[in-house]
């Protein structure tokens, strides 16, 4: 799983042509319904499958098996599974500027969604990956879970539950390449999008780009990884971002 700093070739939007199936998690989140309706008008894939909370809860191990096993019975492979979820905030909770806004419910509800939630999904459908074959499960992590990068603080729960995703993907991937060695598992930084998720914090952020773009971006990272890049933590351009 030797790093890669940085990716060629990515004005491209060639994505894998492979039969199989793509699937997005969160697909009718900002950044998630634009992945799916970019696949989806590719063709690259066979079929494109988009799963919304109502579909698969994250928080909710019986139902992501549940998930799991109905689309492991699929007739085609599912060669690409996109996690899209993630919370930042919502119900009254926003990021913590300083360690007196820290409680146990926020820090629990953090890591429940942006750790746990996808550590179950690793669990669950990493599996049904083909043995096989170029596969990708990706997972959108964020720039702030970086501990080397951290420069600003602040936002307690949301950097420490997705440095935490971060470590989980990369034990994952770590198991993966023992049974699935042509799969990758990583995590992306989708970079500052237009969502509702972002929104509030992004009025003076002038590098705000659309989730169609943001959306375009991503799977030209997806589909230039290889297998030895497994593992790895890349921004919106195909960058490693450090731990």
């Amino acid at each position: 799983m030797a790093p890669v700093e940085k990716f060629v070739g990515m004005s491209s939007v060639t994505f894998h042509k492979t039969a199989g199936q793509a699937m997005v998690i969160g697909g009718t989140g900002g950044i998630g319904a634009a992945i799916l309706s970019a696949l989806a008008g590719n063709g690259g894939y066979e079929q494109t499958l988009g799963l919304s909370r109502s579909d698969l809860d994250i928080e909710d191990e019986a139902n992501i098996a549940a998930v799991a096993a109905q689309v492991a019975a699929a007739p085609v492979p599912t060669r690409l599974i996109i996690d899209a979820t993630g919370f930042l905030h919502g119900g009254g909770q926003t990021p913590e500027k300083s360690l007196r806004d820290i409680s146990f419910d926020k820090l629990a509800h953090s890591f429940a969604v942006n750790a746990i939630g996808p550590a179950l999904l690793m669990k669950h459908f990493l599996p049904i990956l083909p043995r096989k074959g170029y596969a990708v499960f990706a997972t959108l992590s964020a720039r702030v879970g970086s501990i080397g990068d951290n420069q600003l603080g602040g936002w307690y729960g949301y950097r420490a539950s997705k440095a935490a995703l971060n470590q989980l993907v990369r034990t994952a991937a770590v198991e993966l390449r023992r049974s699935r060695p042509q799969a990758c598992c990583v995590a992306l930084h989708p970079g500052t999008v237009a969502t509702p998720l972002s929104s509030p914090f992004t009025k003076s952020d002038l590098n705000v780009r659309t989730p169609e773009a943001a959306a375009i971006e991503l799977l030209k990272v997806i589909d230039r990884l290889s297998p030895e890049m497994s593992g790895g933590f890349f921004d919106h351009h195909g960058h490693v971002i450090p731990w």
